[in-house]
């Protein structure tokens, strides 16, 4: 988890080098966290006390998350039958919370954003959903440890599902994170925002909570797209830090290679998550 402000730093990175810029350094994140850590929290006069506490859940729930997902080869730091179902509920609790913060914040710039967020959420969740269910017809497991170890190996000749369920994944990956075409996270524009507009409000701890729940998401969704794929053995756990770093320059690649879709052109790029995932599954039940 203390390396998720790097991923995300190398996200930007990449971005920066393919549209020629020079772009921030890799650590930045790190320095931002550690400014916003020491500075105070203006709170909005038309907010409502929820407001405050808010930008922890969001915090909290995505921690919640990275603690029952396989992040290394001892599989999670929490692991019960059915923890798949805890492991979503907690990816959606912490995007709700976002999204209360929105229409908490007394701004009708937010709740816009906010409002945006619900309908990413819309699609987001049902694909997920079905990848978890497609791994776990192809593994048989019931936790998320064996559902993602290394069902690649274990179940070969089901390959295309499996490669359909981490390109879901990506997709879900671009949604969740607001990464481009989805949204850009370095848009100045207030009309085309989603989840950049919901933070407009948000400063000192409450900005790096969010912040670091964001790189945190997108670290986490990275690593279970590269579980689905690399090979089990010894050197699973390297396989893994450079299946992370990979996908984090793809993502950069596609930043800067794609512009942002059009908010009305939005859910039809998002059922693309469903329709992989819903493929994944059929394949599983033939």
């Amino acid at each position: 988890m203390g390396l998720a402000p790097l991923v995300q730093g190398l996200v930007h990175r990449t971005r920066a080098l393919i549209t020629g810029r020079r772009g921030i350094p890799l650590l930045q994140l790190y320095r931002d966290l550690w400014k916003l850590a020491r500075k105070g929290t203006v709170v909005s006069r038309t907010s409502s006390g929820l407001f405050a506490a808010l930008p922890s859940a969001v915090l909290a729930a995505a921690i919640g998350a990275a603690l029952l997902a396989p992040l290394g080869p001892g599989g999670s730091v929490l692991r019960f039958p059915g923890d798949f179902v805890a492991f979503a509920g907690l990816l959606a609790l912490s995007r709700y919370a976002l999204i209360l913060a929105g229409f908490e914040s007394g701004s009708s710039f937010e709740g816009m954003g906010a409002s945006r967020e619900v309908t990413i959420a819309t699609f987001a969740e049902p694909a997920l959903f079905l990848c978890l269910a497609a791994l776990a017809l192809v593994t048989g497991g019931r936790d998320m440890s064996s559902l993602f170890g290394s069902p690649m190996a274990r179940a070969p000749l089901l390959a295309p599902a499996l490669i359909l369920v981490a390109g879901s994944l990506f997709v879900l990956l671009l949604a969740e994170t607001g990464q481009v075409p989805v949204d850009d996270p370095t848009t100045h524009l207030e009309l085309t925002m989603i989840h950049e507009v919901i933070v407009l409000d948000l400063g000192g701890p409450d900005l790096g909570c969010v912040l670091y729940a964001a790189s945190l998401k997108l670290t986490l969704l990275a690593a279970l797209i590269a579980a689905v794929l690399v090979p089990p053995g010894p050197m699973h756990l390297p396989w893994m830090v450079a299946g992370v770093a990979a996908i984090a320059v793809v993502v950069g690649v596609v930043a800067g290679f794609s512009a942002r879709i059009r908010l009305d052109r939005l859910p039809q790029f998002l059922t693309a998550a469903v329709v992989l995932a819903s493929l994944a599954l059929a394949l599983t039940l033939r």
